[in-house]
């Protein structure tokens, strides 16, 4: 084998008293993908933002290219050809796909002597770059009108334009498509014959074992082990990752039978823009989790936000128990027994600036009335108890309540987004991609909560992009293709991925 490009060796970090990384080592060769595995909050990110300059190490070395480096600060890194996608987006969405694409590099040329904006040419590149990533916005698009998966891959493109040498990919496939996987993967099979190496973070380890050619395994702070992806099962990569072995598929609660009750029915909702979600009636009874399948952009999120009052509607009813409800905000939803975990954490599910104790808090509050907490009326010691419960009950990994949840893992930040509703003692829970860049252990986790919520008589409404997680968790799965509701399935044991997708795709 050739020499590593990069090599860390015994990496450790700690944010005070803190130790994130204790100690680390790993070597990354020149064409290879390089899968980096670990429960959330076992050090992955912590690392590739050592390796990417955004931290410092507090010991270790960072061989580059046979040079030794005590740390690197961001610029050292692009420079010698490191690049990261980040998990969480960080496209701008005020500018155009072609500015987010150029931020801080504009190409210039002169012109009368003076150097402006070569605008033709950063068109034509960023034009070539999105037809080589599958990605087909126009270049003029406010990034802000884009999907989540459309965002993911945007977020590709412009790594990839930096012409790196080593890319650190951190779930760059949690919003995406099959088809759009399929594309990346393309992509990325380009770059390794190319001689690009490739940090590739992810949870799913169907793609791991097609993608990866190496893995290394961290595990509380530091490397397990590394090897062959060929040579290693997923059982036993599991096992390492989390210690135990880990049982995803759960048999479903016999609570969901035709017997219970109906607790939500809807008819005819319809969007306001009567594109995005048409004419969906389904029922949902008492202890039910029924799951939402379809590609991105069929609607699923859209009818959620239409139940959930953050959009207008034009038509339909909803009805709870028999009784009409009509949120008109989130606010009312939440007031008349719904709960609403969104698929994108960041921008609509938690304050950065606010603990964890004060994130779980903040919708039961509300919930209760508003204005206690404008007059300063909160109680702390009862929502430190009840932080202190819901971490319990979900296994949340923290160091105190009273840390800032930007602290946290995302897995971690999801968990503490769930305990936020939970609180609220809902009726019913829509879960919009609920284990998004989450670890197998922590999703099996969720799933565990998600059923007894449901054998307690919630009713739980599931969106996901997985179709094993879908078959694995829900009673029914309701399939949406271009806004409408084209079937909805029972989950029966001989139930496949093909048949669910021969629905999700247009016929026409």
């Amino acid at each position: 084998m050739t020499t590593p490009y990069i090599t860390m060796a015994g990496i450790g970090k700690s944010f005070g008293p803190v130790h994130a990384l204790t100690a680390v080592d790993i070597d990354i060769y020149p064409g290879e993908i390089h899968a980096l595995l670990g429960e959330n909050g076992a050090g992955k990110s912590t690392l590739m933002k050592i390796l990417s300059g955004i931290y410092s190490p507090t010991r270790g070395v960072i061989t580059v290219n046979n040079t030794d480096y005590h740390k690197l600060d961001h610029k050292q890194a692009a420079g010698l050809g490191i690049g990261i996608i980040y998990q969480e987006l960080s496209v701008i969405d005020e500018l155009s796909v072609l500015e987010n694409l150029y931020i801080g590099r504009h190409l210039m040329r002169t012109r009368w002597g003076i150097k402006i904006i070569d605008w033709p040419e950063m068109r034509r590149r960023a034009a070539m770059m999105l037809l080589r990533v599958g990605l087909k916005v126009p270049l003029d698009e406010k990034v802000a009108n884009l999907a989540i998966g459309h965002k993911q891959m945007l977020e590709i493109a412009k790594a990839l334009m930096l012409d790196a040498r080593v890319i650190i990919m951190d779930e760059p496939t949690s919003s995406l498509t099959s088809k759009e996987v399929d594309s990346l993967f393309l992509i990325m099979q380009r770059l390794r014959s190319e001689g690009t190496a490739m940090v590739y973070i992810s949870h799913k380890l169907a793609e791991i074992r097609r993608i990866c050619d190496r893995y290394t395994v961290m595990k509380d702070g530091h490397t397990v082990c590394s090897g062959l992806t060929a040579q290693i099962s997923n059982r036993e990569i599991v096992r390492l990752m989390v210690g135990r072995e880990v049982q995803l598929r759960r048999a479903r609660s016999p609570q969901g039978d035709d017997t219970a009750p109906i607790a939500l029915d809807v008819r005819q909702v319809t969007s306001r823009d009567g594109k995005r979600v048409r004419n969906i009636s389904f029922s949902v009874r008492r202890g039910e989790i029924l799951g939402f399948a379809g590609l991105v952009g069929a609607g699923r999120t859209e009818l959620m936000n239409c139940l959930f009052g953050v959009e207008p509607r034009s038509a339909g009813e909803i009805r709870l128990y028999g009784e009409t409800i009509t949120p008109r905000s989130p606010l009312d939803a939440l007031k008349k027994g719904m709960a609403y975990i969104t698929e994108n954490r960041r921008e609509t599910g938690f304050f950065a600036n606010f603990s964890i104790a004060q994130n779980m808090a903040i919708s039961h509050s509300l919930k209760q009335g508003g204005y206690k907490g404008a007059l300063g009326l909160i109680n702390r010691k009862a929502e430190r108890e009840q932080a202190q419960h819901q971490r319990q009950l979900l296994g949340l990994k923290c160091q105190s309540v009273e840390q800032n949840i930007g602290e946290l893992s995302g897995g971690n930040q999801q968990k503490v987004l769930i305990s936020k509703w939970l609180c609220c003692r809902p009726q019913v829970l829509i879960f919009d991609e609920p284990t998004r860049g989450i670890d197998v252990g922590a999703k099996a986790e969720i799933y565990r909560v998600m059923r007894q919520l449901a054998d307690d008589g919630k009713v739980i409404l599931m969106v996901s992009s997985e179709l094993p997680e879908l078959i694995a968790v829900c009673d029914r799965i309701a399939v949406f293709c271009a806004g409408q509701l084209t079937q909805t399935l029972e989950n029966h044991p001989d139930i496949s991925e093909e048949e669910i997708m021969v629905w999700a795709l247009p016929q026409a």
